[in-house]
């Protein structure tokens, strides 16, 4: 999918995607400006050199390095800077995460690349700023780097990375986050916001490197543009709050596509993030947790912690228009030769999930060492407008598996996909005119795509993680022809990687 249109709609999307940057750096630009002024005046001594201890002697090289061995960062302090910062409430991180993955048996095409992600996260507390209690600002940018695995050589529906992306540099979230009521029981967030950072999250899912670990396969696919979601954003606002401790009830309102107009592929018609639309629909997702312990709970002498959980249900409506997957809007199938090729129109598409994160033991002698497991779950009824008509993806994952390592992950997890019944109708009414004009053609009809995954995160350093993995998918596409072998489907595949995540 590219951007169509003449050069002056070309030139009038850079023009507003300019004045968005500009508009974005002015908020950034006042809001750091404001920190310092109302926090007094700036310290005496600027942020350490590299080259200059905090006495103003040269620094010990040795004991820099020997520092970054503890430090949670790989630059530490970043010579001062991180202190510097803090005196005025901000906080700044960079992550790396890097990987090569590669398939040695099926696909399209045998073969390994790679990919890379870096992240840049600076945040504001007001509070520490300049004593506005409870506020939060966040704005965040992605660097996309390397290549497509999934799309190159695998062409599976769950994709192999949860990084994989278009290449670019882009804005990812830009939102305030103010608390208000007696022990900040409500919350609201403003402004340009990723949904999977809060909605339909597993904690124990996070640790695996497929991609419908996090975002799940059915919004995806189901959703306009994929939705919300890495390494797209939307203008919304979220309301979260806690009436008992264990309970959360988040509900959001954002625009109903990441593109404007719910037209063409977000990732390239506003590469840099910054066009921050807010015509057509609106997506309203709501959910429900439930955590024991609930924060703050307590544990009295001789008494065993509980095992913690934490259950979530919710649901999401998009007021969108979504096209049928099988009929024309003359109800002929769109497989047809006599089909005019303009799918039915639908209003509206909606989804609900459940998601369950379970601690399953403790070691008695060990508490680092536990067993974990996850499950999460959604479908929807209307397969007329739907690629997925459900998915899910479960696991198990051992902290510390090893003595003396309580930093170190295994996990072993599962993902399942079922296409839509008007998809696989599609796919019929196409065997069914193909075999018209070739009795010998070979068709295919998608059903379900499962994979399983096991990984391992081994902590090198507090700020440094080798993780290898290893996936297997079964039914890749749900069943799709290979395009470098048309008379044969895409055969099952395995692939093996290894990822790094680097804080600095």
């Amino acid at each position: 999918m590219v951007i169509r249109g003449s050069s002056a709609r070309k030139a009038d999307t850079w023009a507003r995607a300019y004045k968005a940057r500009m508009v974005a750096a002015a908020v950034t630009i006042t809001l750091l400006a404001s920190a310092s002024a109302l926090a007094g005046p700036p310290p005496i001594s600027a942020p350490i050199s590299a080259t200059q201890g905090a006495n103003g002697q040269p620094a010990d090289f040795a004991s820099f390095l020997e520092n970054l061995k503890r430090s949670n960062f790989m630059l530490g302090d970043m010579f001062g800077l991180r202190t510097w910062l803090s005196k005025y409430g901000i906080s700044l991180a960079v992550q790396e995460t890097s990987e090569v993955l590669g398939n040695v048996t099926g696909g399209t095409r045998r073969g390994a690349q790679y990919d890379g992600l870096t992240q840049m996260v600076m945040q504001l507390d007001t509070h520490r700023g300049f004593g506005w209690y409870g506020g939060l600002f966040n704005i965040s940018a992605l660097q996309i780097h390397g290549q497509n695995l999934s799309a190159d050589n695998l062409d599976t529906i769950q994709t192999a990375s949860g990084i994989e992306a278009d290449r670019a540099t882009r804005l990812w979230e830009m939102w305030y986050d103010q608390k208000f009521l007696e022990e900040d029981r409500l919350d609201i967030k403003v402004g340009q916001q990723s949904v999977d950072q809060e909605f339909i999250v597993s904690q124990n899912a996070s640790y695996f490197v497929n991609t419908m670990f996090g975002w799940p396969a059915l919004p995806s696919y189901n959703m306009p543009g994929g939705g919300p979601a890495y390494p797209l954003s939307a203008l919304g606002v979220r309301f979260r709050y806690r009436p008992i401790d264990p309970v959360n009830i988040l509900v959001g309102v954002f625009n109903g596509s990441p593109t404007s107009n719910n037209q063409g592929d977000p990732q390239q018609t506003d590469p840099s993030g910054t066009s921050f639309p807010l015509g057509g629909g609106r997506l309203i997702m709501a959910e429900i947790q439930y955590a024991y312990p609930a924060l703050g709970s307590m544990v009295y002498p001789g008494e065993s912690a509980p095992l913690a959980r934490t259950y979530r249900l919710g649901a999401w409506y998009d007021t969108e228009s979504f096209a049928d997957q099988r009929y024309d809007v003359n109800g002929m199938p769109l497989a047809s030769p006599l089909s005019n090729g303009a799918p039915l129109q639908h209003k509206g598409n909606f989804s609900i999930y459940a998601v369950a994160d379970q601690m399953l033991w403790r070691s008695h002698d060990d508490p680092n060492h536990t067993w974990n497991a996850f499950a999460r779950a959604m479908g929807t009824p209307q397969s007329d407008r739907n690629f997925i008509k459900y998915s899910m993806n479960a696991g198990v994952v051992e902290h510390e598996p090893f003595r003396n390592r309580p930093d170190d992950t295994f996990g072993v997890g599962m993902g399942y996909v079922r296409v839509s019944s008007s998809l696989s109708g599609y796919d019929a009414d196409a065997a069914h005119y193909a075999e018209a004009v070739d009795p010998n053609s070979f068709n295919l009809i998608r059903s379900s795509e499962t994979y399983v995954e096991l990984t391992y995160q081994y902590q090198m350093r507090p700020w440094w993680q080798l993780q290898p993995d290893l996936q297997y998918v079964f039914n890749p596409g749900g069943g799709v022809v290979n395009p470098s072998n048309p008379t044969h489907r895409i055969g099952n595949e395995l692939v093996v990687g290894l990822r790094t995540n680097i804080l600095f």
